[in-house]
């Protein structure tokens, strides 16, 4: 499997670009027309608030001396580490493994854009029902969730052999016996 085939690098760079975006855009927007904890209500369900994000996901370790800025960036592209190898696994054929891992790509680089340039990530969607309120996120942690359920559904629900994992006429070629797979009636 070539890692450098134009269609399957296109395949997860056009996503990953265009999620990409979309969240700097929005949140440059946010930037530009709110003040830190300012709130605009868009529905009985929906405020725009800007807030910034010095924690992990959820705010978890926010406000923590111990987890800050470059810190959490270094850890964000480290946890990127696994797409690349899942991207290499990934035929070239499978667009939607492909397009969903550059779903994840483009939010997480949204994400490490904002912990380098503010040392924290702007969030600004606040969702709720009455008083109780979800964690404020951002377009970059809906791409991620998004891309991430994409490939769980993918990996889960495919029919017909997996995309990942050494291919028969690789192993073949390699070697290694293919045992003859028996068609199911």
């Amino acid at each position: 499997m070539s890692f450098f085939s134009k269609s399957k690098l296109a395949a997860l760079l056009v996503p990953a670009a265009v999620s990409l975006a979309l969240d700097l855009s929005t949140k440059g927007l946010i930037k530009a027309n709110l003040e830190e904890f300012s709130m605009i209500r868009v529905s009985g369900f929906l405020n725009l608030i800007l807030t910034y994000n010095t924690g992990a996901a959820f705010s978890l370790f926010a406000g923590s001396g111990a987890v800050q800025g470059l810190k959490m960036a270094i850890l964000a592209i480290l946890a990127m580490a696994p797409l690349v190898w899942l991207y290499r696994m990934t035929d070239r054929r499978d667009k939607l493994t492909l397009v969903s891992l550059g779903l994840v790509v483009g939010g997480a680089l949204g994400n490490v854009h904002d912990r380098l340039r503010y040392d924290a990530v702007v969030d600004f969607l606040d969702f709720h029902l009455g008083d109780r309120h979800w964690p404020t996120f951002n377009g970059a942690d809906v791409f991620i969730c998004l891309g991430l359920g994409f490939l769980l559904l993918f990996t889960v629900f495919k029919k017909g052999p997996k995309s990942f994992g050494p291919k028969k006429d690789t192993m073949e070629k390699s070697g290694q016996k293919v045992r003859p797979t028996r068609k199911r009636p």
